[in-house]
């Protein structure tokens, strides 16, 4: 049974913009400690439940899904991975994380079906959720009581708050609310982007492959046991109808090869679609009674698996800091927001950036750039500390 919206009231602790994972987590963590908060999302539930994003979570991830009453289909349907295979000049070399983290683990559930189960929990018994609720802006970020202007079912309407979360993304509303000149965003971009397909074939390895070939980088994931999810580096403006299914599978094959006994499996590909690829950080993460968490603050490359696990563990330090201010009256943890979180997003840019660069062949490569590559790929098969710091920035930092 997953219920109907709770009306949206004028007045709220805490206004949400934004229906993705950082939000709706968040919402449904000031839920249990009894704060109340509205989530407004400006796209239709259809719309936000097929967005395809990551599908990798770290365990503190999955310990706050659970602890949300978000995990029970995580349980049953997520495929815990104790590590991955790095692959270079047709070598391969597996990274084994219990061993090299103290039993740490991560999981494969991708980011529709995290939504899925946090909307249901919503509309069953959690805060007000709209769908369809276009924010306009947010007025009086700089006062105690910050005002969301949105637009639903035809008609204007406005929530006055104490605070609002801006999880509405990089081009979001919620950060113009903060004055010219406040924030600093420094990032970059990458000469390439990625051309993702999912497939109807079982994954061909039961863990992740990370491949780095002079044709460039590959990626080998999956959705299910019967649904493969696979990437392959692409020039960027690549238009994905202009990979044929065959071109694809044959590049994929060429760039995962190993001198070893393994078949990569070919099935009926059923999306295709490209990725660019950025880094971007925020700082601060809060202004006035304005905070932003997830990609409204920062953006990683994918091939470090953070973004999702980013964006909840904003929420699991915002859910705490509100928590708090509900029982205590103390702001301590909403004044330490944003310098606790940027520690762990400054780490996880950092490992996105190494991922990246390590296993991605830029164009013009130069044979030397592409031997440093090798060095430090031979390096991790070779020294168990470089294998260990891999496996731990991978399975994820402390939050907080």
């Amino acid at each position: 049974m997953t219920g109907t919206p709770a009306p949206v009231p004028a007045r709220a602790t805490v206004g949400i913009v934004g229906g993705g994972p950082a939000g709706l987590l968040l919402a449904r963590l000031l839920h249990q400690a009894g704060v109340d908060c509205v989530v407004l999302e400006s796209r239709d539930r259809a719309y936000v439940e097929q967005r395809q994003r990551a599908g990798i979570l770290e365990q503190g991830t999955v310990d706050a899904l659970r602890s949300s009453g978000a995990g029970e289909r995580l349980d049953r349907e997520g495929l815990a991975h104790d590590g991955i295979e790095l692959r270079w000049d047709r070598r391969a070399q597996r990274v084994d994380f219990p061993s090299l983290t103290g039993g740490h683990r991560v999981w494969v559930y991708a980011q529709t079906e995290v939504v899925k189960d946090l909307v249901a929990l919503q509309l069953r018994d959690g805060a007000p959720l709209l769908f369809d609720a276009r924010v306009s802006s947010v007025t009086g970020a700089g006062t105690d009581r910050p005002v969301i202007h949105y637009a639903h079912g035809g008609a204007d309407h406005t929530v006055v708050c104490d605070y609002v979360v801006g999880c509405d993304g990089f081009h979001g509303v919620t950060r113009k609310a903060v004055p010219e000149g406040e924030l600093r965003t420094v990032g970059r971009s990458y000469p390439y982007s990625w051309l993702g397909i999912l497939a109807d074939v079982a994954p061909s390895n039961e863990e992740l492959v990370y491949a780095h070939s002079p044709r460039g980088f590959a990626l080998l994931s999956m959705r299910s046991p019967a649904v493969s999810r696979l990437y392959l580096q692409v020039p960027n403006g690549t238009d994905p109808a202009a990979w044929t299914d065959e071109r694809i599978w044959d590049e994929l094959d060429a760039r995962f090869a190993v001198d070893a006994d393994w078949t990569l499996a070919r099935g009926p590909i059923t999306q295709k679609s490209v990725l660019p690829m950025r880094s971007s950080v925020t700082e601060p993460m809060r202004w006035g009674r304005v905070l932003l968490a997830g990609d409204a603050a920062h953006i990683v490359p994918p091939a470090g698996a953070k973004g999702l696990n980013l964006a909840a563990s904003d929420a699991i330090v915002l859910a705490r800091a509100f928590g708090q201010l509900a029982r205590t009256g103390s702001t301590a943890g909403l004044d330490a927001y944003s310098d606790t979180c940027l520690r762990r997003v400054w780490r996880a840019e950092h490992f996105s950036w190494f991922m990246t660069t390590t296993l991605h062949t830029a164009p013009d490569q130069p044979a030397f750039d592409t031997r440093l590559q090798y060095s430090q790929l031979d390096r991790i098969a070779a020294s168990p500390h470089a294998a260990a710091e891999l496996a731990r920035n991978y399975v994820g930092m402390p939050v907080g």
